[in-house]
């Protein structure tokens, strides 16, 4: 972390006023100050960790399970049809400090998602370079998913 304080630490610690949702031992939650739409909440751990690679893999569980609570609060508490739920890391992540973004959606509310430019593969051979060359990061021996030699990837047999 640089000399630079964290904005989410400080809310954590209670030194920045927030509109808490959510405070467990491991996670806080709070709307955010620009929301997309009224309810718009942040999820952080309270641990200063900056990417979702960063979290320890004991917290996964944990800190998803808050994400889903405060999905399933979006519909029950606000009445939205649905929820928007997502992270950056690093490229356009505002503060570094791993956050997820928990956003109440409607049906024609104008949100129309992010421009995602899309990008096909020029053929099914490269597509499975590219799946192949992350399953290789993965590491072949704990990869949940087995190339069936045609570049298809599936389910690896449970040991």
């Amino acid at each position: 972390m640089s000399g630079k304080p964290c904005l989410f630490c400080e809310i954590v610690k209670g030194e920045r006023p927030a509109h808490l949702v959510l405070e467990t031992a491991d996670a806080v939650a709070f709307l955010d100050a620009r929301p997309l739409f009224k309810g718009h909440t942040l999820l952080v751990p309270r641990e200063h960790i900056e990417t979702l690679p960063d979290l320890p893999e004991h917290m996964l569980g944990p800190f998803f399970a808050h994400a889903r609570r405060l999905a399933m609060a979006m519909e029950t508490a606000l009445g939205a049809a649905g929820s928007f739920v997502a992270m950056n890391n690093k490229v356009s992540q505002s503060v570094p400090h791993l956050h997820v973004h928990v956003v109440p959606r409607n049906r024609k509310d104008g949100l129309r998602g992010f421009f995602w430019p899309r990008h096909k593969y020029a053929s099914d051979e490269e597509a499975a370079a590219y799946a192949a060359r992350l399953r290789d990061a993965l590491g072949r021996g704990s990869a949940v998913a087995r190339d069936d030699g045609a570049g298809v990837a599936q389910r690896a047999p449970q040991e």
